[in-house]
């Protein structure tokens, strides 16, 4: 066969990703910011993006590729609405393309998806919901699977497993449904046993949504009542004197102990209106928060916040990211709060921005999460 007639090689197609976000949960317009952060920054020369949204009333639409309706601002609360092509999920390992569908057509194949982004915080979403069904259809994605995105998004059970791994919590009560109905009385005297402040949580949400700080027990049945607005199970956890230390946490590639980064401290600025880390101070008034990072600790402590940010990692049995928040109190000693496995992550959130101060830029986590998610092995593992 002469030179002209050899057969020319192909070039390497790029992976097809993704981007999914939204969802059902009251964080939605947290999700949309984050998905806004992630386009704008995702390497176009690496992958090939598909945004995907979901609707508050849980329809995926394929949607413009383009952040800027999805940033979160004063005065602008981004939302996906059902104006575009409904989006069909593959529903069996046999089958890889996304098709749309728009009214009174017949569908069309999008395309095969190698693996998929869920930009999605709180329930549907980062509660392990949307990680099943990827699961079924044995299609790749980022982040933590089933049972870790589940108990990492309760944080009555996440606790659980934290205590029962010998990791160190704080004091807390909860609250389910059928107790708040059967026997209120039971449930406020279990709170007034916590030191006060106490702060009443939705059990399963988070950004700070539903949160209320209270400092006397006659005012716990409303906070409840608020909190039960977002989720029918509430956590009151008592205040806890210390400062609030968080790590990120960056599964390994090849298998090693997660990586930890420097730990970062939250402050929130006096004068700004907020009594404590709630909705507005994270993603409305940046001027309201500061992040020290690395923290000013004794290297002692620091060391520990990262043992232990590892430890609850691995506890949860996480994979792909996850933001461990902590207290390291008066007395000296480090307890765990609390972990998200799918934190914020615009570029001006914690994560990325305690990793950027760990030597690791946003583009650079955003490519680090695809490559684990597109290595690890789908199914049981």
């Amino acid at each position: 066969m002469s030179t002209d007639q050899q057969p020319q090689s192909s070039a390497p197609t790029r992976p097809r990703v993704a981007i999914v976000f939204g969802g059902r949960s009251s964080e939605h317009a947290v999700s949309c910011a984050t998905a806004a952060g992630v386009l704008r920054a995702i390497d176009r020369d690496a992958y090939d993006v598909i945004p995907i949204g979901i609707t508050p009333e849980g329809r995926w639409v394929a949607m413009p590729d383009d952040p800027e309706p999805l940033t979160l601002e004063r005065g602008h609360t981004p939302q996906v609405t059902g104006d575009g092509s409904r989006v069909l999920v593959p529903q069996s390992t046999g089958e890889r393309d996304l098709l749309v569908s728009a009214p009174g057509e017949v569908p069309t194949v999008l395309g095969q998806v190698d693996v998929v982004f869920p930009l999605l915080h709180g329930p549907y979403g980062e509660d392990g919901t949307i990680q099943g069904m990827l699961e079924l259809a044995d299609i790749r994605y980022v982040g933590s699977g089933v049972l870790a995105s589940a108990a990492g998004m309760d944080k009555h059970y996440m606790k659980v497993v934290f205590a029962g791994a010998g990791l160190p919590v704080g004091p807390f009560t909860v609250i389910t449904d059928a107790q708040w109905r059967r026997d209120r009385a039971a449930a406020l005297d279990a709170v007034g046993a916590l030191q006060f402040p106490v702060f009443v949580k939705p059990c399963r949400a988070g950004s700070s949504v539903g949160i209320t700080k209270v400092a006397r027990l006659e005012d716990v049945e409303a906070a409840v009542e608020a909190a039960r607005e977002h989720d029918l199970k509430v956590i009151v956890e008592a205040g806890i004197v210390g400062r609030e230390i968080e790590c990120a946490v960056l599964q390994d590639p090849d298998g090693g102990a997660p990586r930890t980064s420097h730990p970062g401290e939250i402050v929130v600025e006096e004068g700004h209106g907020h009594d404590f880390y709630d909705f507005e101070a994270k993603y409305l008034d940046s001027s309201a928060v500061q992040l020290s990072c690395p923290a000013d600790l004794p290297e002692g402590v620091a060391a520990e916040v990262r043992r232990l940010a590892g430890a609850a990692f691995e506890s949860l049995g996480c994979e792909g990211l996850a933001r461990v928040d902590c207290f390291y109190t008066e007395q000296g000693d480090v307890l765990i709060n609390e972990i998200n496995t799918m934190p914020g992550f615009t570029p001006h959130s914690m994560y990325p921005q305690m990793w950027e101060a760990s030597g690791v830029s946003y583009p650079e986590l955003i490519d680090a999460l695809i490559q684990l998610a597109l290595t690890r092995p789908v199914g049981l593992r």
